[in-house]
Formats: C-alpha cells, sequence, structure tokens
C-alpha cells in the first residue's frame, strides 16, 4: 500500500487516509436518494436506478483511485441527471434508453479526446468566463428543479411562474430542510446534506408524507436498466447534440473539479497543471461509459470530494475508501426508498447555491466575457436546457468578441462550438 499509492511522500497515513475516504463520503451520500428520484421521473426504475448508482460510484471511485492515485470521488452528477430527464427524455421526447445510449457515446467520445492532444485543445480554448457561466447555469438549472418539488415554484398562466402554496405541509418541512442544511454547512459539519435529508424525511412521517419501507435488505434488482441503452437511437440526428451536450458538460465539470480539488490537496504543479491528468479523464470517462451500461447518468467527479482532501486525503487510496462504502451501501435500498421527494428536493436548491458561487469568479469589468457567461446561465433555467444555454453563451462570446473589434481572442474551439450551435438553431 505504501508503495502503490506513496503514502509517505504525500505525508500521509492509511488511518488519515481511511478518516478523509469516510468524510468524503458522507458529503456526496445524497445522492444516493437524490439520483434514483429524478431518474425515476424518467422512467427508469428506481430500484435498479440506486443499484447503478452505487456500482457506477463505486467503479468510478476505484478507477480514480488506482490510475490517477487521487483523492477524488466520482457518482452520477447532479445537474446532468436533471439534464437528462427533464431536458432530454421528458422534454425532447427522447426515450430513457437512447438516453442512456448518448451519455455512452458521451464517455466514448470523452475517453477518446482524454488519449488525444485534442483535449488540450479544448479545454484551454475555452475560456474561464464561459465555463463559470456554465457552472452557475447548471445551479440554476438545478435549482429551479428545486424549488418546484419544494412546491415553491409553480405554473401560473399570466407570468409563467408563481409562488406556491406555503402553507402546505411538504413545503413548510422542505423549507425547513433546507435551513438545516445550509445550517449545518456553514458550522462544517460533515454529511450536512445526509443528515438534512434524514431530518425533513423523518419529520414527515407524523404527517403521513413519508413511509418508512426498511433500513437493510439485498440489493434490488439491476436487470430493469443493465445494457439497455440504446446506441443506435443514440446516433439518431436529432440526439448527437444530446451526446455532444453531455460530453461538453463532464469534459468542463470534471476538468473543473480536478483543478480545484488537487490545488486543495496541494497537489497541483508548480506550473498549474494536474497530476495524472490524462489518467484522471480516462477515470472519469470510463465511469461514464460504464455508469451508462449500468443504467445511470454521467459519472462525473465530485467536489465533495474537497471535504475528503480537507480531512488528510492525499491519495488514490481515499478514493477507494469511499468505493467500498459505496458497495456497502448497495444493502440501503429501502432507506433510500423511504425518502420522499420533498425530502431531497432541498439538496437540489443548496447544491445550486455552491454551484452559483461561480459567477464571483467573472472578470465584471469586460462585457465581453461577463455578459455571454450570464447569458449562459440564465439561459439554462429560463429555457430549461442545458443545451441551449451552452449554445447561446458560446455564440454570445464569438460575436460580442468580433462586435467589439477583438475577434481575434476568440479561440478556434469556441468558433467551432459556436459555428454548429447556431447551426443547430437554425435548423430547429
Amino acid at each position: 500500500m505504501e508503495r502503490f499509492f506513496g503514502l509517505r511522500e504525500r505525508g500521509t497515513t492509511a488511518r488519515r487516509e481511511a478518516l478523509a475516504g469516510a468524510t468524503t463520503f458522507l458529503t456526496m451520500a445524497y445522492i444516493l436518494a437524490v439520483n434514483p428520484q429524478i431518474l425515476a421521473q424518467a422512467g427508469i426504475d428506481a430500484g435498479a436506478a440506486f443499484v447503478a448508482t452505487c456500482l457506477a460510484a463505486a467503479i468510478g471511485s476505484a478507477l480514480m483511485g488506482l490510475l490517477a492515485n487521487l483523492p477524488i470521488a466520482l457518482a452520477p452528477g447532479m445537474g446532468l441527471n436533471a439534464y437528462f430527464t427533464f431536458a432530454v427524455v421528458l422534454g425532447a421526447g427522447v426515450s430513457w434508453q437512447a438516453a442512456l445510449g448518448a451519455v455512452f457515446l458521451s464517455g466514448l467520445l470523452f475517453l477518446a479526446v482524454s488519449l488525444l492532444r485534442v483535449r488540450e485543445w479544448l479545454v484551454n480554448g475555452i475560456p474561464l468566463s464561459l465555463k463559470l457561466g456554465i457552472a452557475a447555469g447548471i445551479g440554476f438549472f438545478l435549482g429551479l428543479i428545486g424549488l418546484r418539488a419544494m412546491g415553491l415554484v409553480v405554473a401560473n398562466p399570466a407570468t409563467l411562474v408563481g409562488l406556491g402554496p406555503l402553507g402546505a405541509p411538504a413545503t413548510l418541512l422542505a423549507c425547513a430542510g433546507f435551513v438545516l442544511i445550509a445550517g449545518l454547512s456553514a458550522r462544517e459539519v460533515p454529511g450536512a446534506i445526509v443528515i438534512g435529508i434524514l431530518a425533513t424525511a423523518a419529520l414527515g412521517i407524523p404527517f403521513g408524507l413519508t413511509t418508512f419501507k426498511g433500513l437493510v435488505s439485498l440489493p434490488p434488482s439491476l436487470a430493469p436498466t443493465f445494457l439497455q441503452l440504446d446506441i443506435a437511437g443514440a446516433l439518431q440526428l436529432g440526439v448527437l447534440g444530446i451526446v455532444f451536450t453531455f460530453f461538453l458538460v463532464d469534459l468542463l465539470d470534471n476538468t473543473g473539479t480536478l483543478i480545484a480539488t488537487t490545488h486543495r490537496a496541494g497537489l497541483m504543479r508548480p506550473d498549474g497543471s494536474v497530476p495524472n491528468l490524462g489518467r484522471a479523464l480516462m477515470a472519469d470517462s470510463g465511469g461514464a461509459v460504464i455508469g451508462a451500461a449500468l443504467g445511470t447518468s454521467t459519472t462525473v467527479s465530485y467536489i465533495e470530494s474537497a471535504a475528503g482532501i480537507g480531512a488528510g486525503g492525499r491519495t488514490g487510496l481515499t478514493a477507494l475508501v469511499v468505493a467500498a462504502l459505496f458497495l456497502l451501501a448497495l444493502f440501503l435500498a429501502p432507506l433510500a426508498a423511504s425518502v420522499p421527494g420533498f425530502a431531497t428536493a432541498p439538496a437540489l436548491v443548496f447544491v445550486a447555491c455552491l454551484m452559483a458561487q461561480a459567477l464571483r469568479g467573472l472578470p465584471w469589468d469586460d462585457a465581453t466575457d461577463y455578459v455571454p457567461a450570464v447569458v449562459t446561465a440564465l439561459a439554462m433555467p429560463f429555457t430549461f436546457s442545458i443545451a441551449t444555454g451552452i449554445g447561446l453563451g458560446f455564440i454570445a462570446h464569438a460575436l460580442l468578441k468580433a462586435v467589439a473589434g477583438r475577434a481575434g481572442e476568440v479561440s478556434g474551439a469556441v468558433w467551432l462550438i459556436a459555428a454548429l450551435c447556431a447551426v443547430k438553431f437554425a435548423l430547429g
């Protein structure tokens, strides 16, 4: 273990790595309840989605630990699971099997890019402002979904959206859950989101809003989703844009997380590069491919890994501990199934608040940078499409730079993506 992970070289111990892994797991364990609920709305069997979530997280985290030796955990990504269900399946009318096929193909594309130098061309060619706008926009998209599930936002024929019934018990409990999650997070309590979800669900029992279905059992069957992906359906012209969106968001999300977490761990090289970046992206892309085969939306690196890093995690052993804990979680399916939607909704809104922090990094003194980023962030929730937000943002960036006489600042990658998005919008 010492030789493989280089514990002494990175100033850590096996005990510290185990504690770090447990800390990371607690901060991201909310995905066990949230992801199956979101995917179930796309028509995927909730029990199979739970198993797929556990296995995808375990396999992806193990790949990261063994291939890249980094203390970063993986699981189905928040935002991308919402895009999968609400924009692709429910919004565009794509079957969940074809949507899984799109996730699979985007993972293969990500893997190919990870093995080729085009990776640097894409990542470095997209300006930081657009990356920040995409991150914040996905957060706003997630926040709208969460607010609707809490009952705070409802449809209104006169104003499009309006305030829901605040006196409803489920809405009041969801609001209390959000305050609890935010308060515990402010106090830096490990597992604040999980604690908030479970407490809100428990408070629903006296009102008949929560039905306790048990704590431990054998895992549900994976058969309803295992290898059910429809690759042929994903190759249809109308779905290829969805494949590209999954790929682009996955690439940007993982790259940003890797940069942030390795910097936090003190592992970033003096030139600002990420150690074992190629292997880390291979683990990410491999996790996405395997997750799609199992039956879940895109698997990504989790920024919650920073909690484990804060607890001392410095090597891939931390990620392996997370993988082991997700395997143990397979036997907690009844508990996850007991959690109602109003209890997980506050977690969506809180994660949205975390992601919105990206906007503070924008260069607010340059309209050609912050305007496209804000357009991206606003367009995602208001068009209810991550893909549309990305497309409008890239087009706005290229056009504003050109109008300002600074077309030379637009990279080839941005011009290419903007042109492809413009063609897509033109063709409807």
